[in-house]
């Protein structure tokens, strides 16, 4: 037969209640001249993400695109018993996901173009 494990009792300690701290008041500190300077100037530096030549080439690559799309659609036959072969002509396999993949390709340009630095005067 298997000897019982005793159970491992021991005296717990005894939790003091913890002391009452107030809380520590940290002054907020005064700004100095060239913190306030640097401030308005970066009020000043805030202004549209982008230049207007990155929002006109965003415009025309979404023209693009939408070209590129209406281009392919199209080329379904009315009677759906009658098989159409316009849907492998030439502008829909090639121009038209070109046209799209060209308009992507601008908007990435158009996204990474760094927009022109004002000369400070």
């Amino acid at each position: 037969m298997a000897q019982k494990r005793k159970p491992n009792i021991s005296a717990r300690p005894v939790i003091s209640e913890a002391k009452k701290v107030e809380p520590v008041v940290i002054p907020k500190s005064v700004p100095t001249k060239s913190a306030v300077r640097t401030k308005q100037a970066e009020v000043k530096g805030i202004g549209f993400l982008f230049d207007r030549r990155n929002y006109l080439l965003i415009l025309i690559g979404l023209a693009f695109i939408v070209i590129g799309f209406f281009v392919m659609s199209g080329g379904g036959s009315d009677d759906p018993k009658v098989f159409n072969t316009d849907i492998f002509n030439t502008q829909r396999l090639t121009v038209a996901p070109i046209l799209i993949l060209l308009g992507y390709a601008i908007e990435v340009v158009a996204i990474m173009l760094k927009p022109k630095q004002k000369a400070e005067a």
